[in-house]
């Protein structure tokens, strides 16, 4: 079983990579997440990977998921406990970065859950009942930068910052004007958000840096 990949980066493609060591090359596929991180990676380049190996008596022929350390690896193999999420669909959903749904999963946010691609109402709350308290170490991670979701039919890119932020901080229980308020302020701290998710993570920033 393999567990670790150290290569040369031979090939990228829209979900996966091809990594080779040794003379083989190994498709590696990866989360969206983890994938974004590979943008301004040239072919030729020396890369590393965690692998998550998945066979199965339905899936036969393994696959390789890879992710950029044992953090990521880590929360995907807890993703994977819940019902119905299986390695594939676990690996197309987690377009936002680890901490991001790590977070959402801690704090009960079914809102941004069922954003995630092919997650729906009934598995987020599964998503929830099943990880919520296990994921705490994971919802500090210092992942920042990998927060916007890919466009897809199901997630239009466009979404009104403000709007989209004020609609998951209510989900939260927080009256209006307060978030508006916090919305503002982080804002005004740091104009140069551009993700409802980033913008959550400085509004909870500066409240624990308050407290």
């Amino acid at each position: 079983m393999i567990a670790h990949l150290t290569g040369v980066l031979s090939r990228k493609h829209e979900d996966r990579v091809v990594v080779e060591t040794g003379g083989v090359g190994y498709e590696v596929f990866l989360p969206q997440f983890v994938r974004r991180t590979y943008d301004a990676r040239r072919e030729g380049e020396t890369v590393e990977l965690e692998i998550y190996y998945h066979a199965s008596e339905r899936q036969i022929r393994p696959i390789l998921f890879g992710f950029n350390n044992f953090h990521e690896k880590l929360f995907f193999e807890k993703i994977i406990q819940v019902e119905d999420v299986g390695p594939i669909k676990a690996a197309r959903a987690l377009a936002l970065s680890v901490s991001t749904i790590a977070n959402a999963i801690e704090t009960d946010n079914v809102v941004l859950l069922r954003r995630l691609p092919g997650i729906g109402e009934r598995t987020a709350r599964k998503m929830v009942a099943t990880l919520r308290g296990k994921c705490a170490e994971e919802a500090l991670l210092q992942d920042e930068g990998y927060d916007r979701i890919a466009p897809t039919h199901e997630l239009p890119e466009a979404m009104d910052l403000k709007t989209d932020t004020l609609e998951i901080l209510l989900s939260l229980g927080h009256r209006r004007l307060e978030a508006q308020h916090k919305i503002d302020a982080a804002l005004e701290h740091r104009p140069d958000i551009q993700t409802p998710e980033e913008l959550i993570r400085e509004v909870y920033r500066r409240e624990t840096a308050l407290v």
